[in-house]
Order: C-alpha cells, then structure tokens, then sequence
C-alpha cells in the first residue's frame, strides 16, 4: 500500500470556517440593493449563516416580504490580519445562497444560541435596532493571495474551523512584538531571492503550519511553512513552531 503524503494545510471548508470566524466586516448583497453592512455573521455548523442588518433598512424590509421562499443573496466577508502590515487583507470570503427571515418571536432565541458560540455586543440590538436573517447556504468561495477556491455545503457542514483559530490573533502579535529573533530564524526558510532588503511579519498560523508575509519591493508575497506534522495542543503548536525556526530552547513560545 503506498504511503499517503502528510497533510500540509487545511482543506478549502475549514479556511472557509476560519476566515469567518476571523472576520469583522461583512456585506449582504441582495439583487437590486446596494451591498449592506451586517453587525453579526456567523456561519454556523448546521450550514447556515446568521446575519443582523438595521430593522429599519430596504433589505430587511424585502426579505421579510419574501415569506417561506426567501432570495437569493451572497454575503462577503473579509478576514484581515491580526498584525500591521501595508496590505491588511489575508482573505475575502464569499457564502452564496438564499437568505430568509426569522420569526419576531424567533429572534431572541436565536441571538442566544449564536451567543453561545460567539458572544458578541452587537446581538445585544438584535429586537431594539436591528434584525437577524438566516442565509441557507449552497456554496462558498474562499481567495487570498494563492488563488480562489470553492466548497459546497455539505463539505461545509463536515468542516469545522482549525482548533487554535481562537488563539491565533494573541499568538501573531505575541510573536511580531515580543520574538523578532524567532521570526528572523523563521525567514531563513524562505527561498533566497524573498530574504534580500524584505520585511517579513508572521501572517497566519494553524494545526499544520505558519505563513509569513514578505514585502518586498516589488509586492507582497506570502510563504506557507509546514510542520513536520499537525499540532495537537497548545505545547505541540509552540514545539513545532520551534523546531521549524531551529530554535536552541526548549520551552518555545511562551507569553512573557
């Protein structure tokens, strides 16, 4: 039986799912409306994303004429980078389906069990000023610097976003202000003509490896780094961490 190659990256539905976790802005685009900025988005396991708008906008007011059938809508989010760099975007998100309302005696349910997951003050208006709609899913698009690629609802529902996608803000910032040295030993793995004159800032991390951002004076490039093999804890990520920059200690990243 042959050897399987090791995974080296997450699959398209879980970068789905943790650029959605990550993202702060986003915008439901309904046909006929100008695109709108919605206070919560949240893709949720069941397959389904649950989006406030104002209560008082065109668009809330247009789904809440649709009934049962709903209209067919994309809502873009748009995951920037937790560290300062001069182009801020790591990926946009596009989830493609039909949005539907929520029942008014649904709605405070609904806020509660996404709050559950992911609190946030934003659903505290939800019934004051604003409204949630579910937007049913049939397939998302996720691009960044490598390409776009897409997934279907079903490899969503099946995905869940990496484990330390919590964490990995803390951990970037943590690693550009306080172990410099680290990403320095980082960047020696970077092809030879990317290290010349380039400043190069820790971009993302996850279970099976780091990327790293390059700004060169031509453009941006980003290098994905892979770990010998997926991390499985907090002690393991900082390991691999370690072992991938040839570091001489043996605690790895710690938080001063």
């Amino acid at each position: 039986m042959p050897n399987l190659a090791p995974v080296a990256a997450p699959t398209t539905a879980e970068r789905v799912h943790s650029a959605c976790t990550h993202a702060e802005q986003a915008m439901l685009a309904l046909p006929g409306l100008d695109p709108i900025p919605t206070s919560v988005h949240r893709l949720r396991q069941c397959g389904d994303a649950v989006i406030a708008v104002p209560m008082t906008s065109t668009a809330a007011m247009l789904i809440s004429g649709t009934g049962s059938t709903g209209s067919p809508a994309v809502l873009e989010l748009t995951d920037h980078a937790p560290v300062q760099l001069r182009e801020p975007v790591r990926a946009l998100v596009w989830l493609r389906g039909w949005v539907h309302s929520v029942p008014a005696q649904s709605q405070r349910a609904l806020a509660t069990a996404v709050a559950e997951d992911h609190p946030a003050p934003e659903l505290l208006d939800v019934g004051h000023t604003s409204i949630l709609m579910r937007l049913v899913i049939d397939s998302a698009v996720v691009a960044d610097s490598t390409g776009a690629d897409s997934v279907g609802r079903e490899q969503l529902r099946q995905a869940q976003a990496d484990p330390f996608c919590g964490m990995e803000a803390a951990w970037l910032q943590h690693l550009q202000a306080d172990h410099a040295d680290i990403v320095d030993r980082l960047a020696r793995n970077l092809p030879g003509h990317l290290r010349r004159g380039a400043l190069v800032h820790p971009l993302a991390i996850d279970r099976y490896g780091i990327t790293l951002r390059v700004e060169a004076s031509d453009r941006d490039h980003d290098v994905r780094l892979s770990f010998n093999s997926p991390a499985d804890d907090v002690e393991a990520l900082s390991r691999a961490v370690r072992l991938l920059a040839g570091c001489p200690f043996r605690n790895g990243l710690r938080h001063s």
